[in-house]
């Protein structure tokens, strides 16, 4: 069986936090990042909330935490 020189090419990917190429792959342990230095910092920045998920409308086009009407 033959091998194709692009399916024995590893996959590099741009490190998340610094954009450097990173080898995406089983022997790289920081995947998708670069280097240890580079997942902590994403850790920390996860851990001092500086990434927050947007609010959105409810299923009934609330606001999250506001009420629904009383029905009376």
């Amino acid at each position: 069986m033959l091998v194709s020189a692009a399916s024995s090419a590893r996959r590099q990917v741009p490190c998340p936090a610094c954009g450097e190429p990173a080898l995406f792959a089983p022997e790289n342990p920081f995947r998708p990042f670069c280097s240890e230095r580079c997942r902590q910092h994403d850790l920390g920045a996860w851990a001092s909330e500086n990434y927050r998920f947007g609010q959105g409308e409810g299923p009934n086009g609330e606001s999250p935490g506001e009420l629904p009407p009383a029905e009376h």
